[in-house]
């Protein structure tokens, strides 16, 4: 009996995992800094191209067998579905219970596993390039300074997410549109940099 395997092709999901990064931490901070009001239309963006986007783009490398991006791409994800589900609770669309009795602290808590999470993935993204690893720097700060303000250790610790999250945001339109086109035309269009190690 002749045995046949079929493997099936997928596109890299990664641009898309990007974008889904890239414009929610851009209407996020538009909302920290000021520049906007509210939650109510950053939720959509978390819910969607925060988690649903990101979560995708995790599943699809899991058949790449891309160990990182499918951890960081899922776990980003469920990060945006969390957050933007702890945002309807604050907002009461749950009801007057889990509203009153939500404590913001519970979130820096789960701001710093983040932040723990995030750690080992900078450190493999020196394996990646200078983009990457400058990246996923810049998300273990926003991580810290989410939990250190959520945990009342310091009002300029807010400030910092916005800008750190402003700056996540840039780096990830970066990333994602130098992945696209170098691999588009396949050639480098927009350098990334050597990996460090």
């Amino acid at each position: 009996m002749e045995t046949k395997h079929v493997k099936v092709e997928v596109a890299d999901p990664t641009v898309l995992g990007l974008f889904g990064l890239a414009l929610v931490t851009l209407v996020a901070s538009s909302q920290k800094l000021g520049i906007t009001e509210g939650l109510s239309f950053v939720i959509p963006w978390a819910l969607f191209l925060g988690g649903t986007a990101q979560i995708i783009a995790g599943m699809f490398d899991f058949k790449h067998n891309n160990l990182f991006g499918a951890t960081a791409f899922s776990s980003y994800g469920l990060f945006w579905i969390a957050v933007g589900t702890a945002w309807l609770i604050k907002l009461g669309v749950f009801g007057e219970t889990l509203q009153s009795t939500a404590d913001g602290k519970q979130l820096g808590v789960a701001f710093i596993g983040y932040l723990l999470l995030s750690i080992p993935l900078t450190i493999s993204a020196l394996k990646m390039s200078v983009v990457m690893f400058v990246l996923m720097m810049d998300i273990c700060l926003l991580f810290l300074s989410l939990g250190l303000d959520a945990l009342g250790l310091g009002a300029n610790w807010h400030t910092v997410a916005a800008y750190s999250e402003l700056t996540i945001s840039l780096l990830t339109f970066y990333a994602l549109g130098s992945k696209y086109l170098n691999s588009f035309f396949q050639k480098t269009i927009l350098p990334v940099g050597k990996a460090i190690l």
